[in-house]
């Protein structure tokens, strides 16, 4: 699996990046995890949006979600034989129903009681901490190597046996140390902790604030992570699983 980061900040774009967005790219299909704000631009550098496979998205705040309608436009503009799968949760419906635009694009449910296969990969999803309902996603590929993505999430016990043994973890890192108490995402200590208890073999932090530099958060959360390698999200990076 190659994985591409097209954005990673949290709630809005800086600097010409954007928010969250990954391109999942495995036996020749073509994955986006998440679609947040600017993530169309980027994925350009790549592929023309009409050649994707699939995609999922974890939850319907913007910075996951704000560019699933002008994806949705090029589709139809495109005029393919074929609708775009857009897997989603049912939690919020209304949200949910606008993954469907006729000749474009096909609404797809996914849950936490059974996995998924999305063009042959295995997607298992599991409810986070956050102000609205959100969907951590465990995949794994034929070969057994696995990718966690915790979405937006504060931190609880149950990410642990989640992201156990991945060898890779995107972790939601978007305070630094200090920040602490109540919050809707998890802090560097937290995501560097979690992936030391689950084992992880590399930790990509993403989600990142506009407002701390990104090498201040790195070397943070390598501090929790113990020997782990860590290494913080930027345009155009590329990790091969």
């Amino acid at each position: 699996m190659l994985l591409t980061v097209l954005g990673f900040y949290g709630g809005y774009p800086h600097n010409g990046i954007g928010t969250s967005g990954y391109l999942l790219q495995n036996d020749d299909k073509n994955l986006l995890i998440d679609c947040g704000s600017g993530v169309l631009n980027a994925l350009a550098n790549y592929m023309q949006p009409t050649e994707l496979d699939a995609v999922i998205l974890s939850h319907y705040h913007h910075d996951h979600t704000a560019d699933v309608g002008v994806l949705q436009y090029e589709w139809l503009a495109a005029k393919k034989n074929h609708l775009l799968p857009i897997y989603g949760h049912t939690q919020d419906f209304v949200n949910y129903a606008q993954l469907t635009v006729e000749n474009a694009t096909q609404g797809i449910a996914y849950n936490d009681f059974e996995s998924s296969d999305i063009e042959g990969l295995k997607f298992e999803f599991l409810r986070t901490v956050h102000p609205v309902p959100a969907y951590a996603m465990r995949i794994t590929a034929k070969d057994g190597k696995v990718i966690v993505y915790t979405a937006d999430t504060t931190y609880f016990d149950g990410l642990v046996d989640f992201a156990k043994d991945a060898d890779l973890l995107i972790a939601d890192t978007n305070f630094p140390e200090d920040v602490t108490g109540r919050k809707a995402h998890l802090n560097t200590k937290e995501a560097g902790t979690l992936a030391k208890q689950a084992n992880v073999k590399r930790l990509l932090i993403s989600h990142l604030p506009q407002t701390v530099d990104a090498e201040t958060m790195l070397s943070q959360s390598q501090k929790y992570a113990g020997d782990i390698p860590v290494v913080h999200a930027f345009q155009g990076l590329e990790l091969n699983v």
